[in-house]
């Protein structure tokens, strides 16, 4: 039986190139993603057979429990776990309301805790599994009008490092990718050409360079409790 990758988030953006890419490595893909019909046509395009499409708000308890239940009912035990789903909502502090401090740190941090425990019973059953967490340079540098942002990927970090502490005993892993500025949804209001002034390579990164780094952490055995950058140099400039 292939590997089961569970990826949230897995419907646009990097998610979606983990998605494929996983796909294209002989993997079962779970699709999850608040939109039913954006997780359907991501599966509908990946390669290979018995890939699953699941609507879940993972800022929702109940919600991620009841997915991951049925996910591993009806699919196996997991293997792979990538938390790819956030949002931002950019403003200075002071014009922050609160419920969008509370949307974010709900949904990117959050979410990643509840999908993690979720997962892990399953997880622990299985043979060389791993997480991997999407979190951002954002996180590791901060960022002005980017705050609440910046503090729920950074919260990411002392998770994750936390995590593959407690399940290191039982061969899971558990690592952070922090990437720059990428081709996605959420870049797509950012003016380009400014930009790529401050990234030493010159561009932004595409979807699917970071789903190659996230395969690396997936795929390698002695990896854990690491931040591996991706962002074109865009840190060595903050």
């Amino acid at each position: 039986m292939s590997r089961l990758a569970v990826v949230c988030g897995g419907s646009r953006g990097i998610g979606k190139a983990v998605s494929r890419l996983l796909a294209e490595r002989g993997c079962r893909l779970a699709v999850v993603s608040r939109s039913e019909e954006a997780a359907r046509a991501t599966v509908a395009s990946l390669r290979g057979d018995d890939h699953v499409a699941f609507s879940c708000d993972v800022s929702k308890e109940q919600e991620v429990q009841k997915t991951f239940e049925t996910i591993h009912k009806t699919c196996g035990n997991i293997s792979y776990l990538v938390n790819a789903a956030g949002i931002n909502r950019d403003a200075l502090l002071l014009r922050t309301k609160s419920e969008d401090m509370v949307a974010l740190l709900h949904t990117n941090l959050l979410g990643t805790m509840l999908t993690c425990r979720a997962a892990l019973r399953s997880m622990l059953q299985t043979q060389g599994a791993a997480i991997v967490n999407i979190g951002s340079v954002v996180g590791l540098k901060g960022n002005a009008g980017q705050c609440v942002y910046s503090a729920s990927k950074a919260g990411l970090e002392g998770f994750t490092r936390s995590l593959a502490k407690e399940v290191a005993s039982r061969n899971v892993r558990v690592n952070l990718l922090a990437p720059g500025f990428i081709h996605t949804d959420m870049t797509a209001g950012l003016k380009e050409e400014v930009g790529v002034r401050s990234i030493p390579l010159g561009r932004f990164g595409e979807p699917e360079e970071v789903a190659h780094a996230v395969l690396f952490l997936l795929e390698s055995p002695y990896v854990t409790g690491q931040v591996l950058v991706v962002d074109g140099g865009l840190q060595l400039a903050m």
